[in-house]
């Protein structure tokens, strides 16, 4: 089953005039930076019917090819508006991954949010901590509600993008292959030469 509309739908039709949806990518790497996307369509996207945009799911389901294929649909969409924000490694060593990524969420929605009555949908169990706007959490979230999908969506595609530059400037571990993630590759390669600049010292890496 594929995420819906509905969710937003409700907000909208209750007097929201902004329904916007949130979701991080890369909280489990062992390198690179966390990438956080907010994304909302304005009320007349609701009222339509995109048909190029009927495969949305949760981004880990789909293949990159796929995922490339509706950012350049989202992007053209004039209906669609988004901000993408990110926390580097030091900045996740000195707070802690989940810090971090909240951080960065916390960022990105008040960048996008409006002056209009604004709800924020958070993928996860978490709320994101001092935000003055109202929110509402929703355990995977990526798969069920449409505007959380196409954030992570969003999200996935910017982040692996940095980690295939990243693999540029670090050839020896693999970047463009695991984006990062603890792989038998990628350890091994740790364990061969040690960490780069873009590694979480704070995370286990052997």
């Amino acid at each position: 089953m594929l995420p819906n509309k509905n969710t937003e739908s409700k907000y909208i039709k209750s007097g929201y005039g902004q329904v916007i949806g949130v979701d991080e990518v890369g909280m489990g790497c062992l390198a690179g930076p966390v990438v956080v996307c907010a994304a909302y369509f304005n009320k007349r996207f609701y009222l339509n019917k995109f048909r190029n945009l009927n495969n949305v799911n949760d981004s880990k389901l789909l293949s990159a090819k796929r995922r490339e294929i509706i950012v350049k649909e989202l992007i053209k969409n004039k209906h669609f508006k988004y901000k993408i924000s990110l926390c580097r490694p030091k900045t996740i060593d000195r707070l802690n991954i989940h810090k971090a990524s909240k951080l960065a969420m916390k960022r990105t929605v008040s960048g996008l949010a409006r002056g209009t009555r604004a709800m924020v949908l958070v993928d996860g169990l978490h709320e994101i901590p001092n935000l003055k706007i109202k929110q509402h959490t929703i355990t995977k979230g990526d798969s069920k509600v449409f505007v959380i999908a196409c954030a992570s969506i969003m999200a996935k595609v910017y982040r692996d993008k940095l980690m295939a530059k990243y693999a540029k400037k670090y050839p020896k571990y693999g970047f463009e292959i695991h984006k990062g993630y603890g792989t038998k590759q990628h350890y091994t390669q740790l364990t061969s030469i040690g960490p780069c600049a873009i590694h979480r010292k704070s995370f286990r890496l052997s």
